[in-house]
């Protein structure tokens, strides 16, 4: 009895304990979640404060509405605008507190549970998966780009990023130690990942928006 009790213990610190090795990046990693969520869910509540004003008011200007391809209103009015039958930035009101939470308690040297890191970095996950369904939207099926939304996909790439990198370094994702000294050694040029997912946006939206941008230069 005594030694299933133990295990049971055991299982229990593993999966709601903090992680076995003290954490890396952990200051800078708060500051990215901080100034992401607060970037995401100032986008995020002017999306939907529009998006009522111009229900309620037909007539109502739009802020974000610049020209025909920079235009809120008109990825607003489609269906990719409210895929689970609300207004999408209504799943930013609820997820980029929890991402402001989430980077205040790392920057107070709260020591978070494991399980909790874990699904953090889902939700990370989920939100990028998301957000790049929702670029693919916008450039190759709506063809128009929704400024405010552009803020999002902005916030969403580095909170996940470094959510990700942190929980590597940190062992709440774990790796083989075989595999440990070099992912390690990766993980110091891990700036460069983050500009790679920023140059996939760039390069899909500057492609899908040639003739556009070319007006411009």
């Amino acid at each position: 009895m005594t030694m299933t009790s133990e295990r049971t213990q055991t299982a229990m610190e593993a999966a709601f304990d903090t992680t076995t090795r003290p954490p890396r990046g952990r200051v800078s990693t708060g500051l990215v979640l901080l100034i992401g969520g607060f970037l995401g869910l100032a986008a995020a509540f002017d999306l939907t404060y529009e998006r009522i004003a111009s229900l309620t008011d037909p007539g109502h200007v739009i802020s974000c509405d610049f020209n025909p391809v920079l235009s809120c209103g008109t990825v607003m009015s489609t269906e990719q605008a409210s895929v689970f039958g609300f207004p999408n930035p209504v799943i930013g009101l609820i997820a980029f507190p929890l991402v402001i939470f989430t980077g205040v308690l790392l920057l107070s040297r709260v020591r978070l549970p494991r399980w909790m890191l874990l699904v953090f970095n889902l939700g990370a996950l989920a939100g990028l998966a998301f957000v790049s369904w929702l670029i693919f939207q916008s450039v190759y099926r709506i063809g128009v780009l929704c400024p405010w939304c552009m803020v999002v996909w902005a916030a969403v790439l580095p909170v996940f990023w470094f959510t990700t990198v942190h929980n590597i370094r940190s062992g709440v994702l774990p790796v083989g130690s075989a595999w440990r000294e070099p992912i390690e050694e990766l993980l110091r040029y891990h700036w460069i990942g983050l500009a790679v997912l920023y140059g996939a946006v760039v390069a899909i939206v500057g492609t899908g928006f040639w003739d556009y941008w070319s007006t411009l230069i």
